[in-house]
């Protein structure tokens, strides 16, 4: 059983679980079942409609290939919802927070149930660029 919690922004340097469900593109969010919509930190993606947004990277994927990356990073598709997120069943993820991303969203750098860090595993596909304003120190293991 899962606790729900409002989708509000996580206070920055707090340790938090998120239990992927949904995704929207291949920085976030992810919806999390505990709650939380998870942007990842220190990474920059295509948005679903192919542009990128001015004053952050822009990598060469497509919106749709960094996506299906992520979804599959947390164990593949299991459909989608009526607003075009897919659908997830994933392992519960640790997640730090790095403060808001803008709305209800939490940055965050997470870490799968595997010990692999999501933002890093993101990076090495190829499919996000990092993005050195957020990225700052964070090192991949």
């Amino acid at each position: 059983m899962f606790l729900i919690y409002a989708a509000t922004v996580i206070a920055a340097g707090q340790n938090f679980q998120c239990t992927p469900t949904h995704v929207w593109d291949g920085d976030g969010p992810i919806w999390c079942a505990e709650g939380p919509h998870v942007r990842l930190s220190g990474v920059a993606a295509r948005e679903m409609d192919g542009t990128c947004r001015t004053n952050q990277p822009c990598p060469d994927a497509s919106a749709i290939e960094a996506r299906d990356t992520l979804v599959s990073l947390l164990g593949g598709a299991r459909g989608t919802n009526s607003t075009g997120h897919v659908a997830v069943s994933a392992p519960t993820m640790r997640c730090r927070s790095d403060g808001s991303a803008g709305g209800t969203r939490t940055a965050a750098w997470c870490v799968l149930a595997s010990g692999h860090d999501l933002s890093c595993e993101m990076v090495a596909s190829g499919t996000v660029h990092k993005w050195d304003r957020y990225w700052r120190d964070h090192r991949c293991p």
